[in-house]
């Protein structure tokens, strides 16, 4: 359900008071009208905290280059806790959201994130944060320089830190593996929400300020992939968020490709409780936004599930933005 409408306004990051246990839903969404600035769809994002694909799954059909003036736009800030431990950092590769619980506070911060691209995909781990670097260099790995060096760029070995280095001005170590993944800020103005690094996760400048901040060295860091979450809430109603899976190559149709459903989300659709045919529609459209799916339970219009409207003209404008944007940004 949408809340009253709003006007595009500046944003600090977004936190929610932490819910009971037994409770996953947090937020409400809110609906903007677009602005006669000429402005592409990231400026909405990066002013409500949002990542890009995210908006486009809200929004079905919008231009993402040149959103049309005065048209209305869904802001996606309602949704489902990823099902796991209330602890550190968790990243949730499928939704391109980062989960932030600070240690003795009631209350969670999300953060939009840019993950690795195809074939270059961030590892699902259970890790900690071993180091943190304020005005990090970048020093590409092998693999990451062979790349370039087939687009005809020669990287150098190091990129000192300052305003021209991918990694921006903070960065957070992971202890995973040799230590070549990071959580890191970036330079470019456009990618956060997206699939457009070598595996590093990528935050906003301010978000990754304000992250860098507030979490301390030997935080637990839990990265997952979870497309489909589900919640049963203490009033009894039942909600399913379905975001589109990661795809692995350029042939996958992140729109229809399969949904990975774990034994516990079979027996919450098949409950006699749940509406098996909203959530049906739900799968299909893949809006990235909590839908209340009990047995019998009243659908707004400006809550209808209608698959159409996530057909092939939004599948082209993903794979347009998701394209141009690998090409404009740095890959780290």
């Amino acid at each position: 359900m949408c809340a009253a409408l709003l006007v595009p306004r500046l944003v600090s990051a977004t936190e929610y008071p932490l819910p009971a246990e037994n409770s996953r839903l947090i937020g409400e969404n809110v609906t903007t009208i677009v602005p006669n600035n000429n402005r592409p769809l990231e400026d909405i994002a990066a002013r409500y905290k949002i990542g890009l694909l995210n908006m486009l799954e809200a929004n079905p059909g919008i231009d993402p280059w040149l959103p049309k003036a005065g048209s209305e736009l869904i802001i996606p800030q309602q949704m489902l806790l990823p099902d796991t431990k209330r602890e550190g950092i968790v990243v949730n590769l499928a939704e391109l959201r980062l989960y932030y619980y600070p240690k003795g506070e009631n209350k969670v911060i999300v953060y939009p994130v840019g993950i690795g691209q195809q074939g270059i995909m961030t590892p699902s781990v259970v890790t900690s944060i071993s180091q943190k670097i304020p005005n990090p260099t970048w020093t590409p790995t092998e693999n990451i320089r062979k790349r370039y060096a087939k687009d005809g760029v020669t990287l150098p070995a190091v990129i000192p830190a300052g305003p021209d280095n991918p990694m921006g001005m903070f960065a957070l170590r992971l202890a995973y593996g040799k230590g070549h993944y990071l959580i890191h800020g970036t330079n470019a103005d456009f990618g956060i929400g997206m699939r457009v690094s070598s595996g590093c996760i990528r935050l906003r400048p301010d978000d990754i300020e304000a992250l860098f901040n507030s979490v301390p060295k030997g935080t637990r860091v839990q990265i997952i992939n979870q497309p489909v979450k589900y919640a049963v809430e203490p009033d009894g109603k039942r909600y399913i968020e379905v975001h589109q899976p990661l795809s692995r190559s350029e042939q996958d149709d992140p729109q229809t490709m399969p949904l990975p459903l774990t034994k516990a989300i079979k027996r919450f659709i098949n409950s006699d409780e749940s509406d098996t045919a909203l959530i049906k529609a739900a799968l299909e459209r893949r809006s990235g936004m909590p839908v209340l799916v009990n047995l019998g339970e009243a659908v707004s219009e400006s809550d209808a599930i209608t698959p159409q409207r996530a057909a092939d003209e939004p599948k082209a404008q993903r794979a347009e933005v998701t394209t141009a944007q690998s090409e404009k940004t740095d890959r780290s």
